[in-house]
């Protein structure tokens, strides 16, 4: 599944924006703390498919300006209009936290809570990894995301071993590299049974280092099928 992340500045672009990628993508990540009149049930209105709702903590690479409670009331409300998925990062605050997967269990579980981490510097050692891993899984989240630089090759191999690692323990997961050397991590990861991989709805539009657009996505799906 590829989940194509929206970048947008204002309402009025991201709900231009929507409007023609669902017609490309299975998913669209709705990155709201980039949307600096964000109108929260206005947006999950507009959904024509799945949409990921992501407000991204500074500290891993987003824009968000509130206190963290407001950002994490953000992620409630989407649970509450019942967005598909909503990412909420490990680091977060386990009161904050509990608060996300109770609005969740509240509503019947519609809403999919992945829990992820982001290194945008280095892709840590396997053991390091797999003690990620079992941070993000006992967070209490349906999905475990973890996403990490590559800076060599051998750097998506160790990434992209969580995934069997995870699914043979019944735990979804996301897993893969950013940057230059992290590309081919993004289309791997996929066909070893990764829940999705990320794409950029247009050239320049990316959400993070290495992204390739939609369409790529696909051009290279095609050949490999």
């Amino acid at each position: 599944m590829i989940c194509a992340s929206l970048v947008a500045g204002t309402m009025e672009t991201a709900l231009e924006k929507m409007t023609t990628g669902f017609l490309h993508a299975d998913l669209l990540e709705l990155r709201i703390d980039l949307i600096a009149d964000l109108d929260l049930p206005a947006l999950v209105k507009a959904k024509t498919g799945p949409i990921l709702i992501t407000n991204r903590r500074r500290e891993e690479g987003g824009a968000f300006r509130g206190t963290e409670e407001e950002r994490i009331l953000l992620l409630c409300e989407a649970v509450h209009l019942k967005a598909e998925y909503v990412d909420m990062e490990v680091a977060t605050d386990d009161g904050l936290a509990r608060r996300v997967l109770d609005a969740a269990a509240g509503q019947g579980c519609h809403t999919r809570i992945i829990v992820s981490f982001h290194d945008f510097d280095v892709t840590p050692t396997e053991g390091a990894l797999r003690r990620i891993w079992g941070a993000c899984r006992g967070k209490g989240g349906d999905i475990v995301k973890i996403v990490t630089h590559a800076r060599c090759s051998e750097d998506n191999l160790r990434v992209l071993s969580l995934i069997p690692y995870s699914r043979k323990r019944g735990q979804d997961i996301i897993a893969f590299s950013m940057g230059e050397e992290g590309r081919i991590s993004r289309i791997m990861a996929p066909l070893l049974g990764s829940h999705l991989t990320f794409a950029a709805l247009e050239k320049g539009k990316e959400s993070a280092p290495g992204q390739m657009t939609v369409e790529e996505m696909k051009q290279v799906m095609r050949i490999l099928s």
